[in-house]
């Protein structure tokens, strides 16, 4: 609705001259924004109350508010208007279907873009949680997202099966991810439909990985291929492997791990490839069960002198971190919204590389209030800084044109 008594100045200055939206521009600049939508071809050919640059941040705006309305969304972002005197008629917000329609101009790709160009590991030398043998602990999982039950997103993304072998209420995107474990910070992602698996999706990953990282997965991530992806960057990894895998015994080390060789489980002509030295970790959880679980864990640090078998089993412990992570995104910033607000895939993709971006500028601001207080930036509380950064969109002003 207009608010009353708000007119528009005597000016040729639009509504996106003013726009308010805090620590966003603080995390992704106004100069950057620009830079991503020229590249993605969807800067406007004419003027424009909601340009591009608005529109940007208006879609990850809608993750700091999800359970808002449009219209509330963007009030959220220009609370902060200091219009100058002069005013000589009513101003009216834009309509929901006029930010629908900018969100559609845009699309998705300057948004994951903006994701991508600012998008980093946080960690410094001090940040607790954050290291093993000086290498940094990233970790990389996947989860699925609810979306709305629409013909187009059914199509693209697809449904999972449910118990009953009857298909879910709702479509499903699959997420993907690489996570720094110290601070949450989720420095790369592959989005697709649930009919493709975590593992597809985390060949998308692999290059984002670099030298000083060990990269943590679970179970399902395993193959000779991935493996030799992953460990070819550099990286080391640390990955758990199902029981059944029997990598050929080769030398017995002090600390009870053992190094071993791999090839691959099948295809063609397996036992021709080049087998790979690993070290391998087996042990169990004494947490009470009868039957405790059994662990294997492969690794591509041969050397116990670098990390011993007991502090490599501890730090696959923080692989848990990921799911924190996600916690975070679905529970607390998405809020009791169990489905996602897009009808199209490619707004169901902006709407989550949004959220990403919502979530990468919250780690930020998380880890700078760590490292000021000498705190660990996974054991501050998410929810407050959320809460803290949903108060902050109004409180800092820029000029989008």
């Amino acid at each position: 609705m207009p608010r009353s008594g708000w007119v528009k100045p005597v000016s040729d200055r639009l509504l996106s001259d003013v726009v308010s939206v805090g620590l966003l521009t603080r995390v992704f600049p106004a100069s950057l924004v620009d830079e991503v939508i020229a590249e993605c071809g969807r800067r406007e050919q004419r003027s424009r109350s909601l340009t591009a640059r608005v529109t940007a941040y208006f879609s990850i705006g809608m993750a700091l508010n999800s359970q808002g309305s449009y219209e509330e969304v963007f009030e959220e972002l220009t609370d902060g208007l200091s219009w100058s005197s002069g005013w000589s008629q009513s101003w009216s917000p834009p309509t929901k279907s006029a930010i629908f329609q900018a969100r559609s101009r845009l699309g998705y790709e300057p948004v994951r873009e903006l994701f991508r160009r600012v998008a980093r590991p946080l960690a410094d030398a001090e940040t607790p949680g954050s290291w093993l043998a000086g290498r940094r602990l990233v970790a990389l999982d996947g989860t699925c997202l609810d979306l709305p039950d629409t013909p187009a997103n059914a199509e693209h993304f697809g449904r999972p099966a449910s118990s009953r072998g009857e298909k879910s209420a709702f479509p499903q995107a699959r997420l993907v991810a690489l996570a720094e474990c110290g601070t949450h910070a989720v420095f790369d992602a592959a989005i697709g439909s649930c009919r493709t698996s975590e593992r597809e999706l985390s060949h998308d990953l692999m290059d984002t990985l670099a030298p000083g990282m060990l990269l943590l997965a679970d179970r399902g991530v395993y193959g000779f291929d991935m493996w030799t992806r992953a460990a070819a960057t550099g990286a080391d990894l640390l990955w758990r492997v199902k029981s059944t895998l029997s990598p050929r015994h080769v030398e017995t080390l002090d600390d009870g791990s053992w190094l071993a060789q791999i090839i691959p489980t099948s295809g063609k002509n397996r036992r021709q490839r080049t087998p790979l030295t690993v070290r391998v970790i087996d042990y169990t959880l004494d947490d009470g069960r009868e039957n405790p679980e059994q662990y294997r864990l492969l690794t591509t640090i041969l050397d116990p002198s670098d990390a011993t078998a007991e502090e490599l089993a501890l730090a696959y412990a923080q692989r848990w971190e990921i799911e924190n992570t996600f916690d975070e995104l679905k529970t607390h910033q998405r809020g009791p919204r169990a489905v996602l607000r897009s009808k199209s895939p490619p707004l169901v993709q902006q709407e989550i590389w949004g959220h990403l971006c919502c979530h990468y500028a919250i780690r930020t601001l998380m880890r700078d209030a760590a490292t000021a207080g000498g705190h660990d930036p996974d054991r501050m509380s998410f929810v407050a800084a959320l809460r803290i950064d949903r108060r902050s969109l109004s409180h800092s002003s820029f000029s989008p044109s």
